[in-house]
Parts: structure tokens; C-alpha cells; sequence
């Protein structure tokens, strides 16, 4: 279990929010050291600072936090590295189900979606929703027609395929066959929680949170996870904190976590390494849920617990940028 604390955040009395404040993550789960070669630790780690790059720059060049939450992870989920967009993974029927949801903490409108399949960026859907619709979540056909209608880009299955995820799914239809009886729940042999969200605070003050993933390995009957319900996934309230979550998603859902950390900032005080860390490290613990989140709060503190062997994971303020990937960091 690992509790992320920034620098600032060892500090309480540090002086005014910061001009600008931004935390990535690209999932959690079994991401040991010794399973990466260098040359895959090197690539995840400049995917995490490229991402890292986009966000800040709108950021520093005066853009909003809602921009520059979208922009980071549009990019993330065109990075084949990630199980978002390009690069998600299969279901048990070997297609690709997409998922994702932002929230403007300034206004706290929210846009979500779930289950889309031909839209290549479905974070903007999620804005879309958000900006050009009355409701907050669409999924399926309809969200597709939306996304259409709107003028999104869309694509067929090659875009989203990679080798990787395929193989994946592959080894998990044969250890179902080994292991579960029929019915039972979907095998993930990877053992990873890919999700990609950013989190961001500007210099107006204003939070933004944005999440997208492909779901679970081998999933089935349309699940969804808890990366578009906000609440569970995804929360921004510029009262407190902007949060993005990754992990098994049903445990999310079950307790809200991402709005628990907004909750315990507002109704109990805490800080938000205080916050996250309750929930992250504790009472997700004890209630058998895996991963992690990134959160930043409006005075620019970062918090990035998870409790999974690892998690994908950076963050940057000014004079400040690191990327991380496993626990020891």
C-alpha cells in the first residue's frame, strides 16, 4: 500500500495555491519492477511525461483545467501503451467497450459515457454530453448516434486493436476454460486496472477531472465500471478536490470513492492525503477492492495512494514534474 505525498503536501503551511497544478495516472495493479525491461520502463515513463507536457502547457499558457483534463487524456487514450481508446482491451466477445466521464468542478456539470464502440476519442463524447446535452450519461447506440451527430471522430475496430491486449484476452478465455465454471466471473490475467484520468487545478482556481478506460479483460453483458459514474470514478467540486480513480470498479462503485475523498475533505476536515488515504489504503483494503486514484484540491496539494503493487502515475506544479510507476517510488 502506498501513499503518495508531494512535497507541498509535507508541508501545511505552504503559502498560496500554486499557479497551476496537474496529476496523471495510467492504471494500477501487479506492475512489479521486475516483470518491466528498461526499455519498457523508459517508454511508459516518457508516455507519462509527453501526457504530463500536454496538460502543462495549456495550463501554463493560462488554459483552463476542464482543457487541459481533456487534452491529457485525449492523448493518453491515442497511446497504444494504455487501456483507454487505442490500446484498450477485449471483451469476452473480443470487441472493444469504451468507457469515460469529465466533470468541471467549477460548475460541477458532468458528461459520461459507456459502452461506445466506434468512437475514437471518448473523452470528448463525455464532454459532448456534458456541454451539448441535458443528460450526464449516455451509453451504447444512442451514445454513438450522439457522438455523430455532434461530429466526433469515429473508427472501426482496427483503430482501438493491439497485439497485446488480443493476446490477453486470449489467455483469459483459456484460464476461464481451466478455472470457472460457466457463468462465473471473467477471468484477468493481467491482473491490471487500466484506466487513464487526469486531474487538474488552474490559475483561476477552478478543478477538472476526466477518466477513460476499456473496462476489464474479458468482461461481459456490457459491464460497465466506475469510471463514468460520477461519484464512484470521477468527482470534481472546486470546494475541495478533483478525483480520478483506477482499480476493480465494481469496489468503486460500491463506496463511492472518488466523492468519499470530496465527502471527508468537506464533512470531516481532512486533508486530502488524509482523505484519499482513508479510503485508498484503508477502508478499501478492508473491504477487498484493488487500485488507486490521483486527486489534487484547490489549493494545489496532489495525492496519489494506491494499493496495488503499482501504479502509472505523475504529476506536475511549477519548478515541480515526476513520473512514477511502481511502489517503491
Amino acid at each position: 500500500m502506498f501513499s503518495c505525498q508531494t512535497p507541498a503536501e509535507k508541508n501545511p503551511a505552504a503559502p498560496d495555491r500554486p499557479e497551476y497544478a496537474l496529476a496523471i495516472h495510467g492504471g494500477a495493479g501487479t506492475i512489479l519492477k521486475s516483470d518491466m525491461t528498461p526499455e519498457q520502463d523508459a517508454e511508459y515513463r516518457a508516455a507519462l511525461d509527453s501526457a504530463l507536457t500536454i496538460g502543462e502547457h495549456i495550463l501554463l499558457n493560462g488554459g483552463t483545467a476542464l482543457d487541459a483534463a481533456t487534452q491529457t487524456v485525449v492523448w493518453l487514450e491515442n497511446c497504444p501503451l494504455f487501456n483507454a481508446g487505442k490500446g484498450a482491451v477485449f471483451t469476452h466477445e473480443g470487441r472493444n467497450e469504451l468507457d469515460a466521464a469529465i466533470m468541471d468542478g467549477n460548475t460541477q456539470k458532468a458528461g459520461a459515457v459507456g459502452g461506445v464502440t466506434t468512437v475514437k476519442n471518448p473523452i470528448l463524447l463525455a464532454r459532448a454530453v456534458m456541454e451539448k446535452s441535458p443528460h450526464v450519461f449516455l451509453t451504447g447506440a444512442g451514445a454513438e448516434q450522439f457522438a455523430l451527430e455532434n461530429g466526433l471522430d469515429t473508427a472501426g475496430p482496427e483503430w482501438f486493436f493491439t497485439q497485446k491486449r488480443w493476446e490477453s484476452l486470449q489467455k483469459a478465455l483459456e484460464k476461464e476454460k481451466e478455472q470457472a465454471p460457466q457463468g462465473m466471473a471473467p477471468a484477468n490475467p493481467d491482473h491490471k486496472f487500466g484506466t487513464v484520468g487526469c486531474v487538474a487545478l488552474d490559475r483561476n482556481g477552478n478543478l477538472a477531472a476526466a477518466t477513460s478506460t476499456g473496462g476489464m479483460t474479458n468482461k461481459r453483458w456490457n459491464r460497465i465500471g466506475d469510471t463514468p459514474v460520477i461519484g464512484a470514478g470521477t468527482y470534481a467540486s472546486n470546494e475541495a478536490c478533483a478525483v480520478s480513480c483506477t482499480g476493480h470498479g465494481e469496489y468503486f462503485i460500491r463506496y463511492a470513492v472518488a466523492y468519499d475523498v470530496f465527502a471527508r475533505m468537506t464533512y470531516g476536515g481532512l486533508s486530502l492525503q488524509a482523505a484519499a488515504d482513508q479510503i485508498v489504503l484503508k477502508k478499501l483494503v478492508e473491504k477487498g477492492g484493488e487500485g488507486g486514484l490521483i486527486a489534487v484540491d484547490k489549493t494545489g496539494h496532489i495525492a496519489m495512494p494506491f494499493n496495488s503493487e503499482g501504479m502509472y502515475r505523475g504529476y506536475a506544479r511549477p519548478g515541480e514534474r515526476k513520473t512514477m510507476i511502481y511502489g517503491t517510488e
